[in-house]
């Protein structure tokens, strides 16, 4: 009983090895084939307000932001969401919205009222 449990396990390994192996070639084939392809013309990004995978840090440009808000807790919440979707935080304490464009400026909450500080 023993010999036949090993003789199954050793079956069942051979099966699982010989599938690995078989999967490293084939990866290693469509790594071959495969070719980087550039394009030749820039990206046109549409809309002069949108940035490209922009990495900036939201939670120090709205601490400054909001530093001197009447409501510093709110304000650093809506400036963090605007930040995230929009990659952008106007310079100031205030004003200056149009800075970050149409994406900062038109954001409203469910009152209508303008969300981003």
């Amino acid at each position: 009983m023993a010999l036949r449990l090993l003789f199954v396990l050793g079956m069942l390994l051979l099966v699982c090895l010989s599938k690995v192996s078989s999967d490293l070639k084939i990866g290693e084939e469509v790594l071959e084939e495969e070719e980087l392809h550039f394009p030749e013309e820039p990206l046109i990004v549409r809309g002069g307000n949108r940035r490209l995978m922009q990495n900036i840090d939201c939670g120090e440009l709205c601490k400054s932001r909001c530093s001197v808000h009447s409501r510093p807790n709110l304000c650093n919440r809506a400036c963090g969401t605007c930040c995230v979707r929009c990659k952008c935080v106007p310079p100031g304490t205030s004003g200056n919205r149009e800075l970050c464009g149409t994406c900062y400026t038109d954001m409203t909450t469910h009152g209508n009222k303008t969300k981003c500080p």
